[in-house]
């Protein structure tokens, strides 16, 4: 979807559609009594008569409104009047995307940034509408027969602004590529573990490659792997009829400054092992390469904005399968850092394969190393699907990141990684255990990276509650992508 920013009345704006906010107990936006003006109090007409309360989400199309060039106006419900929640800003964006897309115009001229949202300026707004407009049109096809494509699809949404023309036109740029890294995530993941394997996963970041010159992109194979000593990554795969792959995608914007390394679980598919999944919600399970997902989504996003930063994506992939050469437990492995990890349960092999891409991640001097991984069904316990857990080695990063949740709204919550929980980790027979028992199953499971972190800043996003939806709306949501894109934004801003 496109974007365009305007400084044209209302009243001659030559859109498809214009949009205009409706505030709880019938309050008008400033657009909304100028519509209500030139129309012959036909907006409160609408109101008094029960048609528009002004709830976060509510909608009423009108058609060929007296005193209006746009043949559609459409009022949104955006909640109390000056008390207008994020939450009731993206259920109104939500709610005016589905409407215009079903509605037949191709283009409309949103004037929602009139709406007060606390704490959130003009640009976040801007942006915000492009991330979530984006997502709520958002549809999975690909393996699908039957596909009725919209005649008039929305593939054009404008803003507008009395002076601010420059910044908001910045703002729905930066909306735009993060939206557009977001559906990458989200189609990458939402494939079926028979299409998406490591091997797909490796083709997409060479495409990743090929589209943008400042990407280049690397892929290393079982044997290759071998030779660097990946023998907990490698365990994993062995079970698996698809070969794992190691993929790279080095993004370079600033010259031979340092890093940030963004380390992606790639588990394609993972039933477990032998200590296998229960059937219920097994296919959910090529969800487990969400982690992985966001890192091809960032790095294209900043590919698109040509941020001036250095990052890497590293993306260990395998499939996690109980064949008759499959990790058992009790097994003992050797990791590329020279731990031998005693194997306790199979199904916890996320961390067998991460633990050795962070070590690989070395070579690159990253400046900061950041894991996401959809790791522990604990988390959602702890967090549900509201925020992301975090766990660091530097309080610094923790900050930074939780003020990246908060600046995107795509939130997290920091969790401890204290010395008291390692020794949960503790094997009779290997340096450690790989799991850690019952208790703070998502701290124990970050303790075991963090004993492969020593040697750089490290952060970990256990995103297991956050990416992706079950239920009736089961899909892929494309977070954390915001959260990383705002992360790199804000580093970028304190160097300049």
């Amino acid at each position: 979807m496109q974007y365009f920013v305007t400084t044209e009345a209302l009243a001659t704006q030559k859109s498809d559609c214009i949009v205009v906010a409706i505030f709880e107990q019938g309050q008008l936006s400033p657009s909304a009594k100028t519509l209500n003006e030139v129309s012959n109090n036909a907006i409160s007409r609408i109101i008094d008569r029960g048609d528009m309360s002004g709830k976060a989400g509510q909608t009423v199309l009108l058609h060929d409104v007296a005193g209006i060039e746009a043949p559609r106006v459409l009022l949104v419900g955006c909640g109390k009047q000056d008390k207008t929640t994020e939450n009731d800003f993206n259920a109104a964006i939500t709610a005016m995307a589905k409407v215009i897309h079903e509605s037949g115009a191709r283009d409309a001229t949103s004037y929602l940034n009139e709406v007060t949202v606390t704490t959130r300026n003009d640009e976040w707004k801007a942006r915000q509408t492009m991330i979530t407009a984006t997502s709520a049109l958002y549809k999975y096809t690909q393996t699908k027969s039957n596909v009725s494509p919209l005649v008039s699809p929305l593939d054009k949404l404008g803003f507008y602004t009395q002076n601010n023309v420059q910044a908001l036109e910045k703002a729905a740029e930066t909306g735009s590529a993060i939206a557009k890294g977001m559906d990458l995530a989200r189609e990458l993941s939402n494939l079926p573990g028979n299409i998406c394997t490591p091997r797909y996963l490796a083709n997409q970041a060479v495409e990743i490659g090929q589209k943008f010159d400042s990407v280049t992109t690397t892929i290393l194979d079982e044997a290759e792997m071998a030779e660097l000593g990946m023998g907990s990554l490698l365990s994993v795969s062995r079970g698996s009829r698809e070969p794992a792959r190691l993929i790279t995608m080095n993004y370079q914007g600033a010259g031979d400054a340092r890093p940030v390394v963004l380390v992606g679980k790639g588990l394609t598919f993972d039933a477990g092992g032998i200590s296998l999944k229960p059937a219920a919600g097994m296919d959910e399970m090529k969800y487990d390469m969400c982690g992985s997902a966001s890192v091809f989504g960032t790095i294209s996003a900043i590919a698109e904005l040509n941020l001036p930063i250095n990052v890497i994506g590293v993306v260990p992939s395998s499939e996690n399968m109980p064949d008759g050469d499959a990790n058992k437990p009790g097994d003992i492995v050797t990791s590329m850092a020279g731990k031998t990890i005693e194997i306790l349960n199979t199904d916890a092999e996320g961390r067998l394969i991460l633990c050795d891409a962070l070590t690989y991640s070395e070579r690159f001097n990253p400046e900061i190393v950041i894991d996401i991984a959809t790791l522990t069904g604990a988390i959602i316990v702890a967090l549900g699907s509201q925020a992301t857990g975090l766990m660091a080695n530097d309080q610094a990063l923790a900050d930074d990141l939780l003020k990246a949740g908060n600046d995107s709204y795509d939130r997290t919550w920091q969790l401890p990684l204290w010395d008291d929980y390692q020794q949960q980790l503790d094997s009779n027979f290997a340096d450690i255990a790989n799991v850690g028992g019952k208790e703070a199953g998502s701290v124990t499971a970050a303790c075991f990276l963090a004993r492969f972190t020593e040697k750089f800043t490290w952060a970990h996003l256990d995103i297991a509650g956050t990416a992706w939806n079950s239920g009736k709306n089961k899909g892929a949501t494309g977070r954390p992508v915001p959260l990383l894109v705002q992360y790199l934004l804000n580093r970028i801003a304190e160097k300049k």
